[in-house]
């Protein structure tokens, strides 16, 4: 397969989950080999950061880039979108600190993006492909890794209350499948921690026409669920999203438990260790196989 980007420039306005301020976003296409690249616009310049595990700086309501200049919150969602609809290259140019967190799920970033358009460009895709089983767990939680031509992931989510408990998702994650089974499910919180977080100056641009939030018994939200498992949906859209800051598409069959931003960070830290010698060719000679089950390589053309 080829690397695309998109054809035409789209943009969009929104409130940012932490601040509660409106945020500008643009997205512009990008030559290949680019990647995901965030241009951040302040009054003193637009400055330049990709996406990479070790610059997540911040894993608590959302996952958050910083290089030590420069930061910007609540990428997962948008990251996922272009990641879900298979697109390569992109520049998302933010006036603000963070991301619009629209209506909490990724499905305004995947009907901009439609909007937009995809263009096929020369090069073949590059991917990291996962060629042999790779485990990450830590309290219980997992992230499980196996070789598959493509990516698949079987998400279990468990949760002490009675309209959540235990749920699980297995799919094919294509841009089909996204648009129509994953993009649409809401981030979710339960209403004794959004009034603490209120309370304490954060999540400001958070309420019931972002989220989906619980009180002890059922779900506050007039509309109700737009899946009756959205809950499990919204945590793989979580992972498609962090997944996408590994910089290159991954590749391969994921099994996750009750895993979260932090944990999949953890995750893609520990496969960026294994496959580290890649990038250093004369510390690893020719004849020799990459460590640890993974493999930098472009897709067949």
């Amino acid at each position: 397969m080829h690397q695309t980007t998109i054809k035409n420039i789209v943009r969009c306005t929104g409130i940012g989950l932490h601040g509660g301020k409106q945020v500008e976003l643009v997205l512009r296409p990008a030559p290949e080999d680019t990647g995901i690249l965030f241009a951040l616009r302040s009054g003193s310049g637009t400055s330049f950061l990709s996406p990479k595990p070790r610059l997540v700086v911040d894993t608590g309501l959302a996952t958050s880039l910083g290089n030590g200049h420069d930061h910007i919150a609540t990428v997962e969602h948008l990251l996922a979108a272009i990641r879900g609809l298979g697109i390569d290259n992109i520049r998302i140019e933010v006036q603000g600190r963070e991301l619009p967190i629209m209506d909490g799920s990724a499905a305004s970033f995947v009907y901009l993006l439609n909007q937009a358009g995809l263009r096929r460009q020369t090069k073949a895709r590059k991917v990291l492909a996962i060629t042999k089983p790779l485990s990450f767990e830590r309290d219980g939680k997992f992230v499980k890794a196996t070789p598959h031509d493509g990516f698949f992931v079987d998400y279990t989510i468990q949760f002490a209350h009675p309209l959540i408990g235990r749920q699980n998702i297995s799919l094919e994650v294509t841009p089909d499948i996204f648009a129509t089974h994953v993009a649409k499910a809401r981030t979710f919180g339960f209403l004794r921690e959004v009034e603490y977080l209120h309370a304490n100056g954060l999540a400001l641009g958070g309420n019931l026409d972002n989220a989906v939030v619980l009180d002890e018994f059922g779900v506050l939200n007039t509309d109700g669920l737009r899946y009756p498992d959205e809950f499990v949906r919204h945590k793989l859209l979580d992972f498609v999203g962090d997944m996408a800051v590994m910089g290159l598409p991954l590749q391969g069959r994921f099994e996750v438990f009750a895993s979260g931003h932090a944990l999949n960070n953890g995750f893609l830290r520990y496969i960026e260790d294994k496959a580290a010698p890649v990038a250093a060719p004369a510390k690893v000679p020719a004849s020799q196989p990459v460590p640890a089950g993974l493999r930098g390589q472009p897709a067949m053309a």
